[in-house]
């Protein structure tokens, strides 16, 4: 039997897809998975049209959107704004 590393980036390719992911990104509270999560749609998106319409170098959003990264609030409104995307505020449910 041969294997392939799992990438989520292969598997979203709607909007609705993309919307879930980061809800359930966003659900832990943990920042190093959320910027995670907002990389495999970067990468499903492509992260050169990506890249070039945040103004932002393709290796500092790989670096940024990994596992280890650690993004700037700039960075990823950018990206989300790139997605066509936006941050929100809602209060915690019950």
């Amino acid at each position: 039997m041969e294997t392939r590393p799992f990438d989520p980036a292969n598997y979203l390719k709607s909007e609705e897809d993309i919307l879930y992911y980061l809800e359930a990104a966003m659900e832990g509270n943990d920042p190093k998975h959320i910027a995670s999560a907002l990389g495999d749609v970067a990468r499903s998106s492509g992260m050169t049209e990506i890249a070039r319409k945040t103004g932002l170098g393709r290796q500092a959003l790989y670096s940024a959107l990994s596992d280890s990264g650690n993004p700037t609030l700039e960075t990823l409104t950018a990206v989300l704004g790139a997605l066509g995307l936006e941050l929100t505020v809602r209060p915690k449910a019950a």
